[in-house]
């Protein structure tokens, strides 16, 4: 039986990486089914009144997955964010954003290969702000037991299902000894029932400049939800940055799989968007789908994707942002050619 997929274009090159992925995929023989739904302002300006709509979640809901392209976050005003939007409605409560070095992207730094695991429903992303007076605000920080502990089963559980050997906490309970230090608390508690894994903890300012000096050092960080947002983005940059890594948040009934660069509206409509991002989330959900379902032809499709886009970025096959020539639809068709050669 095909599993459906709601796919969520998003707004500036959104549409142009979306359906790239979406080509692929279908070439890869996944056999997949989709349902296109609306999110972000493009589904303001479609006459939806939101900037995620109620049949779009509904769509979720229904059929557990999603891949979604960039969406616009207005910055200081406006609208509140979609993608805080969704991992609240669905309680997606743990992204995972997976950092490997690519060859044909060359960086600062070699054999990088770092997952960071990150809480995505509290902390201050919360968004409880209140002003007491004027130019006088307050930002709540919000930590539970029940979610400091269910991230950190999550992480040892990837760490044990995707035999990798080690799960760094990053925190800062020298100065937030409640709301930090029962993130690390409910770490060591859940680390009892993991000890084949190697656990550790460091002070998130330390460990950022250990990061930049000897990645190799980590293998899967755990954070908190501001601090798992800032550290995705530093470990992109060691790797070549946001057009080449994914991202995936999990839930207990659904995940939804997104690019996690921006939209981009001052090259939308050009054709010169990198789908790589977006692509190699769609690797995600493939493999999210095999272990979920026991389905061997969606891991064999999402090795063939993955096998196809190392090749590409090997031989320089790329779009411009990489230093090739190719076009957002070029590549997704120079990836399909070598799937199939």
């Amino acid at each position: 039986m095909p599993y459906t997929c709601v796919l969520i274009p998003g707004d500036g090159i959104g549409p142009e990486v979306a359906h790239a992925a979406q080509k692929v995929v279908d070439a890869s023989g996944a056999g997949l089914e989709w349902v296109e739904r609306p999110a972000g302002a493009s589904a303001v300006t479609q006459g939806h009144g939101s900037v995620l709509p109620e049949v779009t979640v509904d769509s979720i809901r229904d059929h557990g997955i999603a891949l979604k392209g960039p969406c616009t976050t207005p910055i200081g005003k406006g609208y509140t964010s979609v993608n805080v939007a969704l991992r609240k409605k669905l309680d997606l409560y743990g992204a995972v954003r997976p950092v490997r070095s690519l060859a044909g992207v060359p960086t600062r730094f070699e054999h990088v290969d770092v997952v960071v695991v990150r809480e995505n429903t509290e902390g201050l992303y919360s968004g409880i702000e209140n002003e007491i007076t004027a130019g006088v605000v307050t930002s709540l920080k919000v930590a539970t037991e029940r979610a400091c502990s269910r991230i950190a089963e999550f992480a040892f559980h990837f760490a044990r299902e995707r035999k990798r050997r080690k799960v760094t906490v990053f925190h800062k309970a020298n100065i937030m000894k409640l709301s930090d230090g029962m993130f690390i608390n409910s770490s060591r508690a859940v680390h009892e029932a993991y000890p084949d894994i190697e656990y550790e903890e460091r002070i998130i300012d330390a460990g950022c400049m250990r990061l930049v000096q000897a990645p190799e050092d980590f293998d899967i960080i755990l954070c908190e939800n501001l601090y798992g947002d800032v550290l995705s983005d530093l470990c992109a940059g060691l790797v070549g940055g946001l057009g080449v890594t994914p991202g995936a948040n999990y839930g207990v009934q659904q995940s939804v799989f997104e690019a996690v660069h921006g939209s981009a509206p001052d090259i939308a409509g050009q054709g010169v968007a990198n789908p790589l991002a977006l692509i190699m989330s769609s690797v995600m959900m493939l493999n999210h789908l095999h272990r979920k379902h026991d389905d061997q032809k969606c891991a064999d499709c999402a090795k063939r994707i993955r096998d196809a886009y190392d090749r590409c970025l090997r031989e320089g096959a790329t779009t411009r942002d990489l230093g090739g020539e190719l076009s957002t639809d070029g590549f997704a068709d120079a990836l399909i050619e070598r799937m199939s050669g």
